[in-house]
């Protein structure tokens, strides 16, 4: 299948890398926002954005309260979508694929690697539940950073999930319409991309 250009390689995960890479060097905001969608247990679909934080072989990686609402549904259903869309370059990345849990040496890192008020945010925040007001959260991060000093562990509800994509598409915009779109599916972990060009 003829692919050029944008859309070459044999890696789908080095070319999500390099589109990110290119949309870091032109997007003004938060290159790396996502839209994640997860369901709840009553199978209704919630969608969020987020922030992606790294893209490896492995998958792609982001960051969040276990117990906040995408937490406590990814545990429930560990399946999600995302989609990166990035206008100035007018394309959009869109990913299919189990999740996984990582709360080990890699959500260390990255918590370690936070702000300091980011990290003691964390510990504040009980994301997604009621909160009286703004007083009563700020009042919450007093007495946390109080407690916690100024190397807080990471959080044990706080941390990482991975999404071990089975369906990667590329999409450009094109003229009249006439996008261009390739999507990557594999049908296990082990098995081989098979693409295919998709009608805009």
């Amino acid at each position: 299948m003829e692919r050029s250009g944008i859309f070459s390689g044999d890696d789908p995960f080095q070319i999500a890398r390099d589109w990110l890479a290119e949309a870091e060097a032109s997007e003004i905001n938060d290159p790396n926002a996502v839209a994640l969608a997860t369901v709840d247990d009553g199978g209704m679909p919630n969608v969020r954005m987020v922030l992606l934080k790294d893209i490896t072989d492995a998958g792609f990686w982001f960051y969040t309260n276990y117990d906040s609402a995408k937490g406590r549904e990814i545990a429930a259903c560990p399946k999600a979508a995302m989609v990166l869309h990035w206008k100035s370059m007018r394309r959009q990345l869109r990913v299919r694929g189990e999740v996984v849990r990582e709360d080990g040496p890699e959500a260390d890192a990255y918590y370690a690697s936070r702000s300091l008020k980011s990290r003691l945010g964390a510990w504040a925040s009980r994301q997604s539940q009621p909160l009286e007001s703004r007083a009563k959260l700020m009042a919450e991060v007093a007495r946390v950073t109080s407690r916690k000093g100024p190397n807080p562990p990471r959080p044990p509800f706080w941390g990482g999930f991975r999404i071990v994509p089975f369906e990667i598409e590329f999409w450009a915009d094109g003229a009249f319409r006439l996008h261009d779109r390739f999507v990557w599916r594999r049908q296990a972990v082990e098995s081989a991309w098979k693409v295919q060009r998709l009608s805009p």
